[in-house]
């Protein structure tokens, strides 16, 4: 799968070609495009039944709609994978295939689903098991991530703990039972993280910031780059306002209530949060995968529908159609239309009309207005004298 990789979808009645021959269809549409600009390959499409006009007009614009549905879900199926797999690009386009196939494989050899996708099954009734599907897939994928996100910010937070600085990490393994004053009705110890550039300061007015400190209660614990970890006692009638003007000072107070064994149990916590975010990651990766492939599937099927609906309402009844799958680049794309409408404008009747030169030149705002408004023109706006789709897969 290439980034630089640009499809157009093309149908042409095989009237294009002297014999009708749908073969010789095909090797028109060949040399319409040229293989300067890209490369033809047959994309066959099976012949579905047809309800009235006005079903099939309905019809097209549902597709249009649910074209851009699919297209949106492999996006964001495709972002699942990219933030599982941190942005290594080589190993998400492993994980980007199509029924065990690289996508250019599998669009090239496209194959009707009919297992799936029963042929002899009204449009209606295809478009609206496309639709669910493409629903269904968008909901599995994103409730597998964010579950898979929600643990792996637990197990994050938990790390953090582990392994921060003294003013947000876990203070269990650093602070001495002994330290702490527990059973008294009237006197309470504080930990306090104290920024390094304010240690020279701290033990000369810790006691005076509030009132009911005890004197000389300080009692360095533990430093790193960033803090100095102090534990101080004061009277409990007075903490709220002792940890108050600690604040004022840009010390931070830490939360702590000793719990026994609460090492050991923090320590058994990340391992469980860590053997869950392993699990899930290997879950939503898997998952991650198989939505890509059928989301991309439920996408080319619905691109399918769309040509043979609009190849209806273009060329009419009976129908006699070829259909081929042009490979190109964003760069050349435009230069393979033009080719394209070079050869068959004349499928428009009076939409396109001639330069001196006999070049094309487009119909007018009014009439873009009215082939717009019938559902008659491309994805990019302009009208197409033939049936023709473009898409990217990334």
């Amino acid at each position: 799968m290439s980034k630089g990789t640009k499809y157009l979808l093309v149908s042409l009645p095989t009237s294009i070609s002297p014999s009708n021959d749908h073969d010789e269809a095909l090797t028109a549409l060949r040399s319409g495009v040229t293989t300067d600009f890209g490369t033809v390959t047959p994309f066959p499409i099976p012949e579905f039944k047809i309800g009235t006009l006005d079903a099939l007009v309905q019809q097209a614009d549902e597709l249009a709609k649910l074209e851009t549905s699919c297209e949106a879900v492999v996006a964001k199926v495709g972002d699942s994978l990219k933030a599982i797999l941190e942005g290594d690009e080589s190993k998400i386009s492993q994980q980007k295939t199509v029924n065990d196939k690289p996508v250019d494989q599998y669009l090239r050899s496209f194959t009707w689903n009919k297992v799936k996708y029963r042929a002899d099954k009204p449009l209606s009734e295809l478009i609206d098991t496309l639709q669910k599907e493409i629903v269904s897939i968008d909901n599995d994928v994103k409730q597998k991530y964010n579950q898979y996100n929600q643990v792996k910010t637990n197990l994050t937070n938990l790390q953090r703990k582990q392994t921060g600085n003294l003013a947000s990490k876990s203070l269990t393994s650093i602070v001495p039972p002994s330290l702490l004053i527990r059973d008294s009705d009237y006197l309470e110890t504080h930990l306090i993280a104290v920024p390094s550039q304010l240690t020279s300061s701290f033990p000369k007015i810790y006691e005076t910031i509030a009132p009911w400190v005890v004197p000389r209660s300080a009692q360095r614990i533990d430093a790193d780059d960033e803090f100095t970890l102090y534990a101080v006692t004061t009277f409990k009638k007075y903490s709220q306002e002792f940890i108050h003007k600690c604040r004022e000072q840009k010390w931070i107070p830490r939360d702590f209530k000793y719990k026994e064994g609460g090492r050991e149990a923090e320590e058994k916590e990340v391992e469980k949060v860590a053997k869950e975010e392993k699990k899930l990651w290997g879950e939503a990766l898997r998952l991650g995968r198989t939505g890509w492939g059928e989301a991309v599937m439920a996408w080319v099927h619905v691109l399918a529908l769309r040509v043979f609906v609009e190849t209806v309402l273009r060329y009419g009844l009976p129908l006699a159609f070829v259909c081929g799958l042009v490979k190109t680049t964003p760069k050349l794309a435009k230069k393979a239309r033009n080719s394209l409408d070079q050869s068959y404008s004349y499928l428009a009747g009076n939409a396109f009309g001639r330069d001196k030169k006999g070049r094309i030149t487009k119909d007018d705002s009014s009439t873009s207005a009215d082939m717009q408004a019938s559902g008659h023109m491309g994805d990019g706006g302009d009208y197409s004298a033939y049936v023709c789709y473009d898409f990217e897969i990334n």
